[in-house]
Protein backbone atom coordinates (compact mmCIF):
# COMPACT_ATOMS: atom_id res chain seq x y z
CA UNK A 1 0.00 0.00 0.00
CA UNK A 2 1.51 3.30 -1.03
CA UNK A 3 2.70 5.55 1.97
CA UNK A 4 0.01 8.37 2.51
CA UNK A 5 1.17 12.13 1.55
CA UNK A 6 0.38 15.57 3.86
CA UNK A 7 -2.98 15.99 1.29
CA UNK A 8 -3.84 12.72 1.78
CA UNK A 9 -3.86 12.93 5.45
CA UNK A 10 -5.84 16.07 5.20
CA UNK A 11 -8.35 15.00 2.82
CA UNK A 12 -8.95 11.65 5.25
CA UNK A 13 -8.89 14.09 8.70
CA UNK A 14 -12.05 16.47 6.61
CA UNK A 15 -13.92 13.14 5.93
CA UNK A 16 -13.41 11.74 9.64
CA UNK A 17 -15.06 15.14 10.64
CA UNK A 18 -17.94 14.72 8.48
CA UNK A 19 -17.23 16.42 5.73
CA UNK A 20 -18.74 15.89 2.54
CA UNK A 21 -17.54 17.99 -0.04
CA UNK A 22 -14.72 20.40 -1.06
CA UNK A 23 -15.85 23.77 -2.43
CA UNK A 24 -13.47 25.16 -4.86
CA UNK A 25 -11.39 26.47 -7.99
CA UNK A 26 -8.33 24.17 -8.84
CA UNK A 27 -4.81 24.81 -9.83
CA UNK A 28 -0.95 24.65 -8.88
CA UNK A 29 -0.36 24.67 -5.07
CA UNK A 30 -4.05 23.18 -4.53
CA UNK A 31 -3.30 20.05 -6.82
CA UNK A 32 -2.42 17.55 -4.50
CA UNK A 33 -5.83 18.15 -1.91
CA UNK A 34 -7.53 17.95 -5.36
CA UNK A 35 -5.64 14.44 -6.37
CA UNK A 36 -6.41 13.30 -2.76
CA UNK A 37 -10.00 13.82 -2.75
CA UNK A 38 -10.35 12.35 -6.13
CA UNK A 39 -8.97 9.19 -4.47
CA UNK A 40 -10.94 9.66 -1.66
CA UNK A 41 -14.65 8.10 -1.95
CA UNK A 42 -15.77 10.02 1.20
CA UNK A 43 -15.44 13.28 -0.75
CA UNK A 44 -16.75 15.12 -3.70
CA UNK A 45 -14.71 18.15 -5.29
CA UNK A 46 -17.05 20.83 -6.24
CA UNK A 47 -15.55 22.59 -9.08
CA UNK A 48 -17.40 26.48 -9.01
CA UNK A 49 -16.29 29.20 -11.12
CA UNK A 50 -15.15 31.67 -8.02
CA UNK A 51 -13.37 30.62 -5.06
CA UNK A 52 -15.87 33.73 -3.46
CA UNK A 53 -18.90 31.43 -4.16
CA UNK A 54 -16.83 28.32 -2.89
CA UNK A 55 -16.81 30.15 0.47
CA UNK A 56 -20.10 31.13 0.75
CA UNK A 57 -21.76 27.85 -1.01
CA UNK A 58 -19.79 26.28 2.46
CA UNK A 59 -21.27 28.72 4.84
CA UNK A 60 -24.54 28.17 3.34
CA UNK A 61 -24.10 24.47 3.98
CA UNK A 62 -23.03 24.81 7.40
CA UNK A 63 -26.10 26.83 8.37
CA UNK A 64 -28.33 24.16 6.77
CA UNK A 65 -26.72 21.29 8.21
CA UNK A 66 -25.09 22.51 11.28
CA UNK A 67 -22.34 20.49 10.39
CA UNK A 68 -19.08 21.74 9.39
CA UNK A 69 -17.96 22.30 5.75
CA UNK A 70 -15.20 22.95 3.88
CA UNK A 71 -13.77 25.54 0.83
CA UNK A 72 -10.10 25.81 -0.85
CA UNK A 73 -8.80 27.75 -2.27
CA UNK A 74 -5.10 27.67 -4.84
CA UNK A 75 -2.01 30.30 -3.40
CA UNK A 76 -2.06 33.79 -3.88
CA UNK A 77 -4.87 35.42 -5.61
CA UNK A 78 -7.02 31.34 -5.58
CA UNK A 79 -7.48 31.64 -1.69
CA UNK A 80 -7.47 35.67 -1.77
CA UNK A 81 -11.15 35.23 -3.64
CA UNK A 82 -12.28 33.15 -0.70
CA UNK A 83 -12.27 36.35 1.93
CA UNK A 84 -15.60 37.74 1.62
CA UNK A 85 -17.39 34.49 2.05
CA UNK A 86 -15.53 33.64 4.62
CA UNK A 87 -16.18 36.95 6.60
CA UNK A 88 -20.34 36.21 5.39
CA UNK A 89 -19.60 32.78 7.41
CA UNK A 90 -17.92 33.67 10.44
CA UNK A 91 -20.62 36.45 11.29
CA UNK A 92 -23.28 33.91 10.56
CA UNK A 93 -21.48 31.47 13.33
CA UNK A 94 -21.36 29.31 10.21
CA UNK A 95 -19.01 26.10 11.13
CA UNK A 96 -16.42 26.21 7.80
CA UNK A 97 -12.74 25.06 7.46
CA UNK A 98 -11.60 26.92 4.68
CA UNK A 99 -7.89 25.63 2.93
CA UNK A 100 -5.69 28.18 1.77
CA UNK A 101 -3.41 26.96 0.00
CA UNK A 102 0.40 28.52 -0.32
CA UNK A 103 3.46 28.70 -2.24
CA UNK A 104 6.29 27.10 -2.08
CA UNK A 105 7.81 26.70 1.69
CA UNK A 106 11.20 27.73 0.85
CA UNK A 107 10.33 30.89 -1.25
CA UNK A 108 7.87 32.46 1.76
CA UNK A 109 8.80 35.86 2.26
CA UNK A 110 10.80 36.27 -0.88
CA UNK A 111 8.43 38.01 -3.15
CA UNK A 112 7.85 34.95 -4.98
CA UNK A 113 5.03 34.99 -8.13
CA UNK A 114 1.43 35.01 -6.38
CA UNK A 115 2.88 35.88 -2.77
CA UNK A 116 0.47 36.67 -0.03
CA UNK A 117 0.07 35.94 3.59
CA UNK A 118 -2.88 34.29 4.30
CA UNK A 119 -2.16 33.38 7.61
CA UNK A 120 -1.99 37.39 8.47
CA UNK A 121 -4.87 37.95 5.96
CA UNK A 122 -7.81 35.77 7.07
CA UNK A 123 -7.19 36.59 10.89
CA UNK A 124 -9.88 39.28 11.30
CA UNK A 125 -12.57 36.66 9.57
CA UNK A 126 -11.52 33.51 11.61
CA UNK A 127 -11.32 31.76 15.29
CA UNK A 128 -8.22 30.32 14.00
CA UNK A 129 -5.79 30.64 11.23
CA UNK A 130 -2.47 29.34 11.26
CA UNK A 131 0.21 27.98 8.75
CA UNK A 132 1.35 24.49 8.21
CA UNK A 133 4.85 24.91 7.54
CA UNK A 134 6.16 21.31 8.63
CA UNK A 135 4.31 17.76 7.96
CA UNK A 136 4.77 16.83 11.23
CA UNK A 137 2.13 19.28 12.60
CA UNK A 138 -0.81 17.20 10.72
CA UNK A 139 -3.00 16.09 12.05
CA UNK A 140 -2.95 18.26 15.36
CA UNK A 141 -3.42 21.79 13.90
CA UNK A 142 -5.62 20.40 11.40
CA UNK A 143 -7.74 18.74 14.29
CA UNK A 144 -7.00 22.16 16.36
CA UNK A 145 -8.53 24.04 13.19
CA UNK A 146 -11.82 22.04 13.06
CA UNK A 147 -12.53 22.17 16.60
CA UNK A 148 -11.84 26.01 16.81
CA UNK A 149 -14.72 26.04 13.93
CA UNK A 150 -17.16 23.99 15.63
CA UNK A 151 -16.87 24.65 19.31
CA UNK A 152 -17.25 28.08 18.57
CA UNK A 153 -19.01 28.41 15.74
CA UNK A 154 -17.25 30.07 12.81
CA UNK A 155 -14.49 29.49 10.24
CA UNK A 156 -11.00 28.76 10.51
CA UNK A 157 -8.50 28.90 8.14
CA UNK A 158 -5.56 26.46 7.63
CA UNK A 159 -2.67 27.83 5.28
CA UNK A 160 -0.98 24.57 3.77
CA UNK A 161 2.35 25.27 0.82
CA UNK A 162 1.75 22.75 -2.01
CA UNK A 163 4.92 21.41 -1.76
CA UNK A 164 4.09 20.60 2.01
CA UNK A 165 0.85 18.93 0.99
CA UNK A 166 3.26 17.06 -1.45
CA UNK A 167 5.29 15.41 0.97
CA UNK A 168 5.13 11.91 2.73
CA UNK A 169 2.71 11.99 6.26
CA UNK A 170 4.59 11.00 9.20
CA UNK A 171 4.80 7.15 9.62
CA UNK A 172 2.72 7.09 12.69
CA UNK A 173 -0.02 9.71 12.25
CA UNK A 174 -2.06 10.69 15.16
CA UNK A 175 -5.93 9.61 14.83
CA UNK A 176 -7.38 12.43 17.33
CA UNK A 177 -10.53 12.40 18.31
CA UNK A 178 -12.42 15.02 16.43
CA UNK A 179 -15.33 17.75 18.12
CA UNK A 180 -17.82 17.61 15.60
CA UNK A 181 -21.30 19.14 17.78
CA UNK A 182 -21.50 21.45 20.34
CA UNK A 183 -22.61 20.83 23.84
CA UNK A 184 -26.18 22.36 25.34
CA UNK A 185 -24.82 24.86 28.12
CA UNK A 186 -26.72 26.24 30.68
CA UNK A 187 -26.33 28.83 33.04
CA UNK A 188 -25.88 28.22 37.10
CA UNK A 189 -28.99 28.19 39.33
CA UNK A 190 -27.56 31.95 40.96
CA UNK A 191 -28.33 33.50 37.89
CA UNK A 192 -31.55 31.71 36.86
CA UNK A 193 -33.10 33.12 40.48
CA UNK A 194 -31.93 36.51 39.38
CA UNK A 195 -33.98 36.50 36.06
CA UNK A 196 -36.98 34.61 37.89
CA UNK A 197 -36.90 37.54 40.37
CA UNK A 198 -36.52 40.92 37.71
CA UNK A 199 -39.58 38.82 35.36
CA UNK A 200 -41.87 38.17 38.71
CA UNK A 201 -41.49 41.76 39.68
CA UNK A 202 -42.14 43.17 36.55
CA UNK A 203 -45.62 43.81 34.95
CA UNK A 204 -44.83 44.28 31.45
CA UNK A 205 -42.08 42.03 30.06
CA UNK A 206 -40.97 41.74 25.69
CA UNK A 207 -39.04 38.93 24.49
CA UNK A 208 -36.90 39.91 21.47
CA UNK A 209 -35.74 36.84 19.34
CA UNK A 210 -32.71 36.36 17.58
CA UNK A 211 -31.36 33.56 15.90
CA UNK A 212 -29.65 31.58 19.01
CA UNK A 213 -33.75 30.86 19.24
CA UNK A 214 -32.95 28.09 16.88
CA UNK A 215 -34.83 24.81 18.16
CA UNK A 216 -36.14 26.83 21.11
CA UNK A 217 -39.41 27.85 19.22
CA UNK A 218 -41.45 25.75 22.03
CA UNK A 219 -39.51 26.87 25.05
CA UNK A 220 -40.43 30.38 23.95
CA UNK A 221 -43.82 30.11 23.53
CA UNK A 222 -44.35 28.78 26.86
CA UNK A 223 -42.35 31.63 28.12
CA UNK A 224 -44.92 33.75 26.57
CA UNK A 225 -47.91 32.03 27.66
CA UNK A 226 -46.60 32.20 31.10
CA UNK A 227 -46.08 35.97 31.84
CA UNK A 228 -48.26 37.03 28.95
CA UNK A 229 -45.32 38.72 26.75
CA UNK A 230 -45.19 40.08 23.46
CA UNK A 231 -42.44 38.21 20.83
CA UNK A 232 -40.71 40.37 18.55
CA UNK A 233 -37.60 39.30 16.32
CA UNK A 234 -35.05 40.13 14.36
CA UNK A 235 -34.20 39.25 10.82
CA UNK A 236 -32.05 36.32 11.41
CA UNK A 237 -35.36 35.35 14.27
CA UNK A 238 -37.46 35.62 11.77
CA UNK A 239 -37.60 32.09 10.64
CA UNK A 240 -37.36 30.72 13.97
CA UNK A 241 -39.47 32.74 16.00
CA UNK A 242 -42.69 34.40 13.64
CA UNK A 243 -44.57 31.01 12.78
CA UNK A 244 -47.69 29.53 15.30
CA UNK A 245 -46.49 32.42 17.26
CA UNK A 246 -49.59 33.79 19.22
CA UNK A 247 -47.30 36.69 20.85
CA UNK A 248 -45.89 37.65 17.56
CA UNK A 249 -45.45 41.83 17.17
CA UNK A 250 -43.60 41.85 14.39
CA UNK A 251 -39.56 42.60 13.53
CA UNK A 252 -37.77 45.62 14.66
CA UNK A 253 -34.53 46.87 13.27
CA UNK A 254 -34.04 48.55 9.50
CA UNK A 255 -36.37 46.37 7.79
CA UNK A 256 -38.53 46.54 10.95
CA UNK A 257 -42.76 46.18 10.58
CA UNK A 258 -45.33 45.97 13.24
CA UNK A 259 -45.15 46.68 16.81
CA UNK A 260 -42.23 45.06 17.62
CA UNK A 261 -40.41 48.48 18.56
CA UNK A 262 -43.26 49.73 20.60
CA UNK A 263 -43.33 46.65 22.97
CA UNK A 264 -39.76 46.70 23.32
CA UNK A 265 -40.00 50.58 23.90
CA UNK A 266 -42.55 50.38 26.57
CA UNK A 267 -42.28 47.67 29.06
CA UNK A 268 -41.13 47.74 32.32
CA UNK A 269 -38.12 44.52 31.57
CA UNK A 270 -36.77 43.64 27.91
CA UNK A 271 -35.48 40.00 27.60
CA UNK A 272 -32.84 39.72 24.95
CA UNK A 273 -32.75 35.87 23.71
CA UNK A 274 -30.33 35.07 21.45
CA UNK A 275 -29.53 37.93 19.85
CA UNK A 276 -26.75 40.01 18.76
CA UNK A 277 -28.75 42.52 17.12
CA UNK A 278 -26.38 45.16 15.64
CA UNK A 279 -28.54 48.69 15.79
CA UNK A 280 -28.71 49.86 18.93
CA UNK A 281 -30.21 52.82 18.47
CA UNK A 282 -33.45 50.70 17.90
CA UNK A 283 -33.24 49.93 21.72
CA UNK A 284 -34.20 51.22 24.51
CA UNK A 285 -32.05 53.15 27.34
CA UNK A 286 -34.72 53.41 29.59
CA UNK A 287 -36.48 50.19 30.99
CA UNK A 288 -34.87 47.11 32.50
CA UNK A 289 -32.47 44.69 30.03
CA UNK A 290 -31.83 41.18 30.36
CA UNK A 291 -30.26 38.79 27.95
CA UNK A 292 -29.44 35.64 27.28
CA UNK A 293 -26.89 34.10 25.14
CA UNK A 294 -24.70 31.45 24.48
CA UNK A 295 -21.85 33.47 23.22
CA UNK A 296 -20.21 35.42 25.99
CA UNK A 297 -18.91 38.27 24.03
CA UNK A 298 -22.55 38.93 22.85
CA UNK A 299 -23.73 39.98 26.45
CA UNK A 300 -24.12 43.77 26.77
CA UNK A 301 -22.08 44.99 23.69
CA UNK A 302 -25.39 46.48 22.34
CA UNK A 303 -27.19 47.62 25.01
CA UNK A 304 -26.13 48.65 29.16
CA UNK A 305 -27.85 45.33 30.79
CA UNK A 306 -29.03 45.09 33.79
CA UNK A 307 -28.71 40.96 33.48
CA UNK A 308 -26.42 38.92 31.65
CA UNK A 309 -27.36 35.51 31.02
CA UNK A 310 -24.28 32.73 29.76
CA UNK A 311 -26.30 29.99 28.17
CA UNK A 312 -28.16 28.98 25.35
CA UNK A 313 -31.88 29.71 24.71
CA UNK A 314 -33.63 26.32 24.83
CA UNK A 315 -31.79 25.09 28.14
CA UNK A 316 -31.98 28.52 29.86
CA UNK A 317 -35.75 28.39 29.21
CA UNK A 318 -36.20 24.80 30.14
CA UNK A 319 -34.80 25.80 33.48
CA UNK A 320 -36.03 29.06 33.66
CA UNK A 321 -39.60 28.79 33.07
CA UNK A 322 -41.01 26.32 35.49
CA UNK A 323 -39.43 28.61 38.47
CA UNK A 324 -41.82 31.75 37.53
CA UNK A 325 -45.36 32.66 38.84
CA UNK A 326 -47.54 32.70 35.94
CA UNK A 327 -49.22 36.31 35.29
CA UNK A 328 -52.55 37.32 34.91
CA UNK A 329 -52.90 40.46 33.76
CA UNK A 330 -52.69 40.44 29.29
CA UNK A 331 -53.19 43.96 28.92
CA UNK A 332 -49.78 44.45 27.50
CA UNK A 333 -49.79 42.08 25.38
CA UNK A 334 -53.26 42.68 24.14
CA UNK A 335 -52.18 46.41 23.56
CA UNK A 336 -49.65 45.35 21.68
CA UNK A 337 -51.08 42.74 19.41
CA UNK A 338 -53.52 45.41 18.59
CA UNK A 339 -51.21 47.76 17.49
CA UNK A 340 -49.35 45.15 15.36
CA UNK A 341 -52.22 44.15 13.63
CA UNK A 342 -53.08 48.09 13.22
CA UNK A 343 -49.65 48.62 11.59
CA UNK A 344 -49.80 45.81 9.38
CA UNK A 345 -53.36 47.10 7.83
CA UNK A 346 -51.67 50.34 7.03
CA UNK A 347 -49.34 49.23 4.98
CA UNK A 348 -51.82 46.40 3.32
CA UNK A 349 -54.06 49.30 2.14
CA UNK A 350 -51.38 50.42 -0.27
CA UNK A 351 -50.74 46.78 -1.49
CA UNK A 352 -54.38 45.81 -2.27
CA UNK A 353 -54.61 48.83 -4.78
CA UNK A 354 -54.73 47.04 -8.36
CA UNK A 355 -51.40 45.40 -7.78
CA UNK A 356 -51.71 42.74 -10.35
CA UNK A 357 -52.06 45.07 -12.51
CA UNK A 358 -49.24 47.50 -11.94
CA UNK A 359 -46.77 47.60 -14.86
CA UNK A 360 -43.41 47.71 -14.65
CA UNK A 361 -44.69 44.75 -11.76
CA UNK A 362 -44.37 45.45 -7.95
CA UNK A 363 -41.88 43.21 -6.10
CA UNK A 364 -44.00 43.00 -3.38
CA UNK A 365 -46.51 41.40 -5.44
CA UNK A 366 -43.74 38.83 -6.76
CA UNK A 367 -42.62 38.09 -3.02
CA UNK A 368 -45.90 37.60 -2.13
CA UNK A 369 -47.18 34.87 -5.03
CA UNK A 370 -43.25 33.52 -4.80
CA UNK A 371 -44.27 32.85 -0.70
CA UNK A 372 -47.99 31.31 -2.13
CA UNK A 373 -46.46 29.29 -4.87
CA UNK A 374 -42.95 27.86 -3.29
CA UNK A 375 -42.63 24.60 -0.85
CA UNK A 376 -43.27 23.86 2.37
CA UNK A 377 -39.70 22.75 2.88
CA UNK A 378 -38.24 25.29 0.34
CA UNK A 379 -35.04 27.21 1.39
CA UNK A 380 -34.73 30.81 -0.04
CA UNK A 381 -31.35 32.43 -0.11
CA UNK A 382 -31.55 35.84 -0.14
CA UNK A 383 -29.80 38.50 -1.79
CA UNK A 384 -28.95 41.46 0.21
CA UNK A 385 -30.35 45.10 -0.84
CA UNK A 386 -33.99 45.34 -1.26
CA UNK A 387 -34.37 41.48 -1.61
CA UNK A 388 -33.81 41.62 2.13
CA UNK A 389 -37.18 43.68 2.39
CA UNK A 390 -39.24 41.37 0.24
CA UNK A 391 -38.20 38.25 2.30
CA UNK A 392 -38.42 40.02 5.43
CA UNK A 393 -41.68 41.43 4.81
CA UNK A 394 -43.20 38.54 2.51
CA UNK A 395 -41.66 34.68 2.72
CA UNK A 396 -43.70 33.20 5.88
CA UNK A 397 -41.89 30.88 7.92
CA UNK A 398 -43.23 27.42 9.47
CA UNK A 399 -40.75 25.69 10.89
CA UNK A 400 -40.04 23.91 7.70
CA UNK A 401 -38.37 26.47 5.68
CA UNK A 402 -35.67 28.42 5.58
CA UNK A 403 -34.12 31.92 5.20
CA UNK A 404 -30.51 32.34 4.82
CA UNK A 405 -28.48 35.49 3.38
CA UNK A 406 -25.75 37.69 4.57
CA UNK A 407 -27.91 39.31 6.87
CA UNK A 408 -24.85 40.13 9.61
CA UNK A 409 -22.23 40.80 6.68
CA UNK A 410 -24.11 42.31 4.39
CA UNK A 411 -22.27 41.10 1.30
CA UNK A 412 -23.76 41.38 -2.42
CA UNK A 413 -24.18 38.45 -4.73
CA UNK A 414 -24.13 35.94 -2.30
CA UNK A 415 -27.95 34.09 -3.09
CA UNK A 416 -26.71 32.40 -5.81
CA UNK A 417 -23.81 30.97 -4.51
CA UNK A 418 -25.41 30.13 -1.24
CA UNK A 419 -28.38 28.20 -3.19
CA UNK A 420 -25.41 26.23 -4.13
CA UNK A 421 -24.17 24.88 -0.90
CA UNK A 422 -27.90 25.12 0.22
CA UNK A 423 -28.71 22.52 -2.99
CA UNK A 424 -26.32 19.86 -2.08
CA UNK A 425 -27.76 18.96 1.22
CA UNK A 426 -30.47 17.53 -0.71
CA UNK A 427 -30.75 17.76 -4.56
CA UNK A 428 -34.86 16.50 -3.88
CA UNK A 429 -35.27 20.13 -1.64
CA UNK A 430 -36.54 23.82 -3.87
CA UNK A 431 -33.96 25.69 -3.59
CA UNK A 432 -34.97 28.96 -4.02
CA UNK A 433 -32.32 32.02 -4.97
CA UNK A 434 -34.00 35.41 -4.25
CA UNK A 435 -31.35 37.46 -6.44
CA UNK A 436 -31.58 40.98 -7.48
CA UNK A 437 -29.78 41.97 -10.91
CA UNK A 438 -26.97 43.88 -8.98
CA UNK A 439 -25.93 40.67 -6.85
CA UNK A 440 -26.63 38.26 -9.91
CA UNK A 441 -24.46 39.63 -12.55
CA UNK A 442 -21.83 40.10 -10.15
CA UNK A 443 -21.18 36.40 -9.87
CA UNK A 444 -23.49 35.76 -12.92
CA UNK A 445 -20.59 33.46 -13.95
CA UNK A 446 -21.92 30.69 -11.29
CA UNK A 447 -24.46 30.14 -13.22
CA UNK A 448 -22.99 27.98 -15.09
CA UNK A 449 -22.20 25.59 -11.91
CA UNK A 450 -25.70 25.05 -11.61
CA UNK A 451 -26.19 23.97 -15.74
CA UNK A 452 -22.29 21.58 -15.01
CA UNK A 453 -23.72 19.75 -11.77
CA UNK A 454 -27.24 19.62 -12.64
CA UNK A 455 -28.38 21.61 -9.51
CA UNK A 456 -32.09 22.08 -9.86
CA UNK A 457 -31.49 25.44 -8.12
CA UNK A 458 -34.66 28.12 -9.23
CA UNK A 459 -33.38 31.83 -9.26
CA UNK A 460 -35.95 33.93 -9.07
CA UNK A 461 -34.68 37.53 -10.36
CA UNK A 462 -35.70 40.76 -9.13
CA UNK A 463 -35.03 43.10 -11.89
CA UNK A 464 -35.39 46.37 -11.53
CA UNK A 465 -32.18 47.92 -13.58
CA UNK A 466 -31.00 49.46 -11.03
CA UNK A 467 -28.68 49.06 -7.25
CA UNK A 468 -32.12 49.99 -5.61
CA UNK A 469 -30.85 50.25 -2.11
CA UNK A 470 -28.07 52.31 -2.77
CA UNK A 471 -30.44 54.79 -4.64
CA UNK A 472 -32.31 55.18 -1.75
CA UNK A 473 -29.50 56.13 0.35
CA UNK A 474 -29.12 58.44 -1.80
CA UNK A 475 -32.12 60.03 -1.80
CA UNK A 476 -32.45 59.91 1.70
CA UNK A 477 -29.06 61.87 2.23
CA UNK A 478 -30.40 64.23 -0.49
CA UNK A 479 -28.17 63.43 -3.21
CA UNK A 480 -29.13 62.68 -6.41
CA UNK A 481 -28.67 58.90 -7.53
CA UNK A 482 -25.50 58.63 -9.78
CA UNK A 483 -24.03 55.62 -10.88
CA UNK A 484 -27.18 53.18 -9.84
CA UNK A 485 -28.02 52.24 -12.83
CA UNK A 486 -27.51 48.66 -14.26
CA UNK A 487 -27.70 48.28 -18.73
CA UNK A 488 -29.29 44.11 -18.17
CA UNK A 489 -29.81 41.58 -20.68
CA UNK A 490 -32.50 39.27 -21.23
CA UNK A 491 -31.66 37.43 -18.15
CA UNK A 492 -34.05 34.89 -19.52
CA UNK A 493 -32.13 34.47 -22.82
CA UNK A 494 -28.43 33.81 -21.02
CA UNK A 495 -29.87 31.18 -18.73
CA UNK A 496 -31.27 29.65 -22.07
CA UNK A 497 -27.43 30.33 -23.70
CA UNK A 498 -26.13 28.34 -20.65
CA UNK A 499 -28.47 25.37 -21.43
CA UNK A 500 -30.81 26.47 -18.27
CA UNK A 501 -34.48 26.99 -18.30
CA UNK A 502 -34.84 30.61 -18.81
CA UNK A 503 -38.50 32.69 -19.23
CA UNK A 504 -39.12 36.40 -19.09
CA UNK A 505 -41.57 37.92 -17.54
CA UNK A 506 -42.71 41.40 -17.80
CA UNK A 507 -46.94 41.75 -17.21
CA UNK A 508 -48.14 40.49 -13.72
CA UNK A 509 -50.97 38.08 -14.96
CA UNK A 510 -48.01 36.18 -16.54
CA UNK A 511 -46.08 35.79 -12.94
CA UNK A 512 -47.84 32.57 -11.50
CA UNK A 513 -47.87 30.92 -14.41
CA UNK A 514 -44.34 31.62 -14.57
CA UNK A 515 -43.22 30.54 -11.52
CA UNK A 516 -45.20 27.38 -11.64
CA UNK A 517 -43.33 26.26 -14.53
CA UNK A 518 -39.74 26.83 -13.76
CA UNK A 519 -40.47 25.19 -9.91
CA UNK A 520 -42.33 22.11 -12.14
CA UNK A 521 -38.81 21.74 -14.27
CA UNK A 522 -36.39 19.55 -13.15
CA UNK A 523 -32.90 21.42 -13.29
CA UNK A 524 -31.79 24.68 -12.89
CA UNK A 525 -33.90 27.86 -13.91
CA UNK A 526 -34.28 31.23 -13.77
CA UNK A 527 -37.52 33.62 -13.77
CA UNK A 528 -35.86 37.25 -14.97
CA UNK A 529 -38.72 39.60 -13.31
CA UNK A 530 -39.69 43.19 -14.99
CA UNK A 531 -39.81 44.72 -11.38
CA UNK A 532 -41.05 48.50 -10.46
CA UNK A 533 -37.65 50.52 -9.21
CA UNK A 534 -40.20 53.09 -7.28
CA UNK A 535 -41.51 50.63 -4.76
CA UNK A 536 -40.43 52.57 -2.03
CA UNK A 537 -42.04 55.04 0.43
CA UNK A 538 -41.82 56.63 4.06
CA UNK A 539 -42.67 54.68 7.16
CA UNK A 540 -44.93 56.57 9.38
CA UNK A 541 -42.62 56.83 12.78
CA UNK A 542 -38.77 57.71 12.51
CA UNK A 543 -36.82 58.62 15.40
CA UNK A 544 -34.22 61.54 15.69
CA UNK A 545 -31.56 59.11 16.87
CA UNK A 546 -32.44 56.75 13.66
CA UNK A 547 -31.52 59.57 10.96
CA UNK A 548 -27.93 58.97 10.90
CA UNK A 549 -26.30 57.03 7.61
CA UNK A 550 -27.46 53.67 6.79
CA UNK A 551 -29.90 53.20 9.75
CA UNK A 552 -31.71 56.31 8.13
CA UNK A 553 -31.76 55.24 4.79
CA UNK A 554 -32.80 51.65 5.33
CA UNK A 555 -35.22 51.99 7.85
CA UNK A 556 -36.67 54.24 5.03
CA UNK A 557 -37.61 50.91 2.89
CA UNK A 558 -41.35 50.48 2.99
CA UNK A 559 -43.03 48.84 0.76
CA UNK A 560 -45.54 50.63 -1.65
CA UNK A 561 -47.55 47.67 0.02
CA UNK A 562 -47.71 45.45 2.74
CA UNK A 563 -46.40 42.48 4.70
CA UNK A 564 -48.12 39.20 2.91
CA UNK A 565 -49.43 36.75 5.17
CA UNK A 566 -48.84 38.08 8.76
CA UNK A 567 -51.41 40.08 8.54
CA UNK A 568 -53.66 37.02 8.45
CA UNK A 569 -51.64 36.06 11.66
CA UNK A 570 -51.82 39.31 13.18
CA UNK A 571 -55.76 39.29 12.76
CA UNK A 572 -56.03 35.85 14.28
CA UNK A 573 -53.86 36.64 17.01
CA UNK A 574 -56.28 39.40 17.65
CA UNK A 575 -59.13 36.81 18.25
CA UNK A 576 -57.87 35.92 21.00
CA UNK A 577 -57.63 39.30 22.78
CA UNK A 578 -60.52 39.61 25.22
CA UNK A 579 -63.58 41.68 24.72
CA UNK A 580 -64.72 44.22 26.85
Amino acid sequence: MARQNVADQFVDILARAGVKRLYGVVGDSLNPIVDAVRRNAALDWVHVRHEETAAFAAGAEAQITGRLAACAGSCGPGNLHLVNGLYDAHRSMAPVLALASHIPSSEIGLGYFQETHPDRLFQECSHYCELISNPKQMPRLLQTAIQNAVGRSGVSVVALPGDIADQPAPDKPVQPALVTARPAVRPSDAEIDKLVAMIDEAERVTLFCGSGTAGAHAEVMELAGKIKSPVGHALRGKEWIQYDNPYDVGMSGLLGYGAAYEATHECDLLILLGTDFPYNAFLPDDVTIAQVDVRPENLGRRSKLDLAVWGDVKETLRCLTPRLRPKQNRRFLDKMLKKHADALEGVVKAYTRKVDKHVPIHPEYVASVLDELADPEAVFTVDTGMCNVWAARYISPNGRRRIIGSFSHGSMANALPMAIGAQFTDRNRQVVSISGDGGFSMLMGDFLTLVQLDLPVKVVLFNNSSLGMVELEMMVAGLPSYGTTNQNPDFAAVARACGAYGIRVEKPKQLPGALKDAFRHKGPALVDIVTDPNALSIPPRISREMVTGFALSASKVVLDGGVGRMLQMARSNLRNVPRP
